[in-house]
């Protein structure tokens, strides 16, 4: 049996994705032609706060609410949309995205760092 380990997962995940740094996503957040979803559970939103203007959707639920398919599909996501994936620190965003690629999302990203990088850049934060 081949096995992997999580960080292998991650780093894989990486390699196939866009990593955007804390920059890059307040830049594309101030276009406004980005839809950022926080994919943490909703204790954390709760404890750590969230940034301004994400969606939530679990990271359980995520392909679910991605697939067109569907019964639990949300609107809001649309192949064809910019979409950019925080988490806590990047892990679980990373391999959203790569998940998200696979359903045929063309422009997904993630918050390489999550949101204790944004934090840690001074960037703003508000309490869910």
């Amino acid at each position: 049996m081949n096995t992997q380990t999580v960080a292998g997962m991650i780093a894989g995940a990486r390699s196939r994705i866009q990593n955007l740094s804390v920059g890059e996503v307040a830049s594309e957040l101030q276009s406004g032609n980005v839809l950022l979803v926080d994919i943490r559970e909703p204790e954390e939103r709760t404890a750590n706060g969230t940034i301004p203007g994400a969606v939530p959707a679990v990271r359980g639920m995520l392909e679910f609410y991605a697939d067109p398919t569907s019964p639990y599909h949300r609107p809001e996501f649309e192949t064809d949309r910019r979409i950019v994936l925080a988490c806590a620190s990047g892990g679980r965003s990373a391999l959203a995205a790569d998940a998200l690629q696979q359903l045929g999302y063309n422009r997904v990203a993630h918050l390489d760092g999550g949101l204790k990088a944004w934090i840690a850049a001074g960037q703003p934060v508000e309490t869910v």
